[in-house]
């Protein structure tokens, strides 16, 4: 019988290596921006063409290669950080596999140059589909230079599950981020079809954040540092108030690595408790500084999932020192049974005797006595006794004749001010009927003919919502309310192209614009069922509900946008309602085109047949 298993050719095992290393253009920026931060380099360049699609770019200004390593970069398991299975537990460096440049090799065309300090020539080598095409001297400036093109040419099958180009170019910019931010004394520049996104000089931690996230992220930070024999955390978390409805702003990093941790995230958490509202997301970059052989790194293709030999340990001592940092810095509630400083007497006057207030007493002053003495104290104290008024009454005698001479009161008649019957009929008092009782804070419950509707309060007002901004979306004919103090509102660079993106779309809802800059807007009207207080809670859920891609078409986008604002602005469980709202509520489900659902597609109401009930009551 013949043989069954066989070994895969070469270009084969690199494709299948690809699957696993480049996922999509973000893998490739991740994989070329750690090699050259490996490289020692303090100028790190990326261009990004069709988000990834046509070119990703990096140059970097590091140590560059000999002409031996330029060729064997590009073979399998091929590396220059690790010598013996025991480096696996002592790493230092980022990318360690020797994968990444063989599979992204095979998979797209690439133009790699290198050149030494000490060497006088570079080296150019040419690769597509882990072919090579040609190596060549060239003059080249100290560095490498990776330009990757046309990724996924020859395999059409993964090149078509690419997502658009927005959602594409937003997890490279969350790649290029998370490198950035782990290595704030690099330079770092990004370029995405010829625009500057980022222009990141070398500083420190806290002016990186501020330079990546623009707006007023520098108010918002709290400092954190802890050091113990296990771990050293340093790093910021925000204030409770400027905490968000999504998780963009959340870094931890593992000695100058990027990871993902739901353990640690609880931790953060749990030192909130308390202080946050509901559903609230705070930001935070902690950066974390363990012994290399108490982790593995090595358990994740992408290498963003860690395990810690002590995570209670770990866990118990970030939670600490989180809460340590918003109580020091005033953020957290606490209890202090001290004196409070701003009731100390202020430094200039510490030292001075308060004078002893004198008392003067008008000896001769008698209240009972007569009118002379009353006379003499009122003319030394500054007092004036009043004069008392003889036959007051006779000053109206005679108004009431004169003002008729005066006016003519032949000429007018005047309406009685009595009351002749109340505004309803005791009858009809008696005859008001409720049509809608709220149960729990949370249903409504209305009377009909067959017996009665149950109705979800929250459920419904998102349908009612929903229908009304998609008809002013697409009548062009919204409403707007305009502001007297105009809002400026402050987002990441990301959250300011989606919102450029999406800018048509909220004006056709009642937005206006009065100002669109780098890092914020500035909005002078809104829609007219729109608080002032709640504009920027209804953008941000709608940025956090956007976050995975806007839809191509415009309908699509309209509805997406329908959507997220009305779950943002409907009526929420546990809210009361009046009997007036009650009825508005459920007459306006009852007039839209589907009331039998929400947007999400959840019934927001039963019925219960007289028939029913009486089936209850049965004996």
């Amino acid at each position: 019988m013949s043989s069954i298993i066989q070994l895969l050719p070469d270009h084969v095992a690199n494709q299948i290596a690809a699957g696993e290393v480049v996922q999509r253009p973000a893998s490739v920026v991740k994989e070329l921006l750690e090699n050259a931060v490996d490289a020692r380099s303090t100028d790190i360049k990326l261009i990004i063409k069709d988000a990834g699609k046509a070119l990703v770019q990096v140059v970097d200004n590091g140590l560059g290669m000999s002409v031996t390593d330029a060729r064997l970069c590009f073979e399998r398991h091929a590396t220059s950080k690790i010598r013996k299975a025991e480096d696996l537990f002592s790493l230092h460096t980022k990318g360690f596999r020797g994968e990444a440049l063989a599979s992204i090799a095979a998979i797209a065309h690439v133009e790699m140059k290198t050149k030494q300090d000490q060497e006088e020539l570079g080296t150019q080598i040419i690769v597509e589909g882990s072919k090579f095409v040609s190596q060549e001297v060239a003059v080249l400036p100290k560095g490498t230079s990776f330009a990757v093109k046309n990724l996924f040419f020859n395999i059409p099958a993964r090149r078509n599950f690419l997502k658009s180009d927005t959602v594409e170019f937003r997890h490279i910019v969350d790649e290029f981020q998370r490198v950035a931010l782990a290595h704030p004394n690099i330079y770092f520049t990004f370029y995405h079809n010829g625009s500057e996104m980022f222009n990141l000089p070398g500083s420190s931690l806290r002016q990186r954040i501020v330079n990546i996230f623009s707006g007023k992220t520098n108010q918002k930070l709290v400092p954190v540092q802890e050091e113990t024999e296990i771990v050293t955390i340093e790093g910021f978390v925000s204030k409770p108030e400027f905490a968000k409805k999504s998780r963009g702003e959340q870094f931890f990093f593992v000695n100058d690595r990027y990871i993902k941790s739901g353990y640690l995230h609880h931790a953060v958490m749990a030192a909130y408790d308390g202080i946050l509202k509901d559903g609230a997301q705070p930001s935070y970059f902690l950066y974390l500084t363990v012994p290399p052989n108490t982790i593995d790194i090595n358990i994740h293709p992408t290498k963003t999932e860690i395990k810690f030999d002590d995570e209670h340990a770990l866990y118990a001592i970030l939670r600490a020192s989180i809460k340590h940092s918003l109580g020091q810095f005033n953020v957290a509630p606490v209890l202090d049974f001290d004196r409070d400083s701003n009731l100390d007497t202020p430094y200039h006057y510490k030292d001075l005797k308060g004078a002893t207030p004198t008392i003067q007493v008008d000896g001769s002053f008698n209240p009972f006595s007569d009118d002379k003495v009353n006379k003499h104290y009122s003319s030394g104290s500054g007092y004036k006794k009043a004069e008392p008024t003889a036959n007051w009454e006779s000053l109206y005698v005679g108004l009431k004749q004169d003002a008729e001479c005066t006016t003519g009161s032949a000429d007018f008649s005047f309406e009685s001010e009595e009351v002749t019957g109340s505004l309803f009929n005791d009858g009809e008092v008696e005859q008001t009927v409720h049509s809608a009782y709220q149960i729990h804070k949370k249903y409504i419950v209305s009377s009909i003919k067959s017996g009665m509707v149950i109705v979800d309060q929250q459920r419904a007002h998102q349908r009612v919502l929903y229908e009304q901004f998609l008809i002013n979306m697409t009548v062009n004919q919204a409403s707007s309310q305009q502001l007297l103090f105009p809002l400026d509102l402050f987002f990441s660079s990301v959250e300011m192209e989606l919102i450029e993106e999406l800018k048509l779309s909220l004006i056709n809802t009642g937005f206006v614009f009065e100002e669109t800059k780098k890092d914020h807007i500035v909005i002078s009207g809104i829609p007219v069922n729109v608080t002032e207080s709640e504009v920027s809670l209804v953008l941000e859920q709608l940025l956090s509900d956007l976050q995975d891609g806007i839809p191509e078409s415009s309908f699509s986008q309209n509805d997406s946008i329908a959507k997220s604002m009305a779950k943002s602005l409907a009526v929420k469980t546990g809210t009361p309602l009046t009997v007036k709202e009650q009825e508005n509520l459920v007459n306006g489900l009852f007039a839209c085109k589907e009331p039998n659902v929400s947007p999400f597609q959840k019934p927001t109401f039963i019925t219960m047949r007289v028939e029913d009930l009486d089936k209850k009551f049965a004996i």
